[in-house]
């Protein structure tokens, strides 16, 4: 019953802080603070904390020792308002079975993952039985911004076995406190994933080095697993201004991705060697084998038609 959807607990906005590493310094084990350098790009793993929660119909009764000073009423004497609701009828264009296969995990274990089941092991991933819808929103989006977000969805459905799926642009504009549920927008069903460009000034979350952001909203029926239901990438619309005009359409593609890898569950890492690496010097444009071994553990997450 989506009356009784539930939240994911407790999750912080800026679980991982990013850290620009000096040009010839490995990752330490404990990184302590750093100083940041103009020349690198962060990227910073932004959760959408939206709450997701369903409305309760009680029945309250009075009870009391005194008689009642009006007369009791046992019909409605006008048709009962329903309440709006908070959260989809579940199961959207839900399947019997997953839509997709992930494929074969490298063996590596330089990979993280943002929020894990009440298990403590299982990451909360998307439910790979309902295909990963995902807007783009016009305003301030550079002109390869289709082509780039195109790219991007078919690569994230090359490693995750996840089947992501553009539905077109929309007049929504990015932002931390987005709603998982717009019905106005969308209709009857969880918002799709929005990427989109902010300016610092917009979106002051990318002020100083920091290139995107990244995350996912989680729902799931009382006493069952979690699901990401909704995401979101903001970018920085300035940087991929001088990227873009400069011909590196490598690196603006290996930020989205990188952001894309946040939506679908994946953290950052101290691996330098991986694409989810909380800071960038350029010289890794695609996910590398941790990251696509994590990749292959969110494509394989539970169904879950009750959200």
């Amino acid at each position: 019953m989506d009356d009784d959807l539930r939240p994911h607990p407790g999750v912080p906005a800026y679980p991982y802080a990013a850290l620009p590493m000096a040009p010839d310094a490995a990752p330490a084990a404990n990184p302590g603070p750093a100083r940041r350098r103009a020349r690198y790009r962060v990227l910073r793993s932004l959760l959408a904390l939206v709450a997701v929660v369903g409305l309760v119909a009680a029945g309250w009764w009075l009870r009391s020792g005194e008689a009642p000073s009006l007369p009791l009423v046992t019909q409605p004497t006008t048709a009962p308002v329903e309440a709006p609701r908070t959260v989809p009828a579940p199961g959207f264009e839900q399947a019997d079975e997953p839509l997709g296969t992930p494929p074969p995990a490298p063996d590596s274990d330089s990979f993280g993952f943002i929020a894990r089941q009440a298990d403590g092991t299982t990451p909360v991933a998307y439910d790979p039985c309902r295909p990963v819808d995902v807007v783009l929103a016009t305003d301030g989006a550079p002109a390869e911004a289709e082509a780039l977000l195109t790219d991007a969805l078919d690569r994230m459905t090359e490693v995750t076995g996840l089947q992501f799926r553009y539905a077109g642009p929309t007049d929504e504009l990015p932002g931390s406190g987005r709603a998982a549920y717009q019905p106005d927008r969308y209709g009857d069903r969880w918002a799709p994933v929005l990427v989109g460009w902010r300016t610092p000034e917009q979106e002051p979350a990318l002020a100083g080095e920091v290139a995107g952001l990244g995350g996912s909203a989680s729902a799931g029926p009382a006493g069952g697993p979690l699901v990401y239901v909704t995401g979101s990438v903001t970018l920085d619309g300035p940087e991929y201004a001088d990227l873009l005009a400069d011909g590196d359409t490598e690196l603006a593609r290996a930020i989205l991705l990188h952001e894309l890898g946040h939506v679908v569950g994946l953290a950052h890492v101290w691996d330098e060697t991986q694409l989810m690496a909380a800071t960038t010097r350029g010289g890794v444009l695609d996910f590398a084998d941790g990251d696509l071994a994590g990749l292959a553990v969110l494509g394989a997450g539970a169904c879950v038609p009750e959200v």
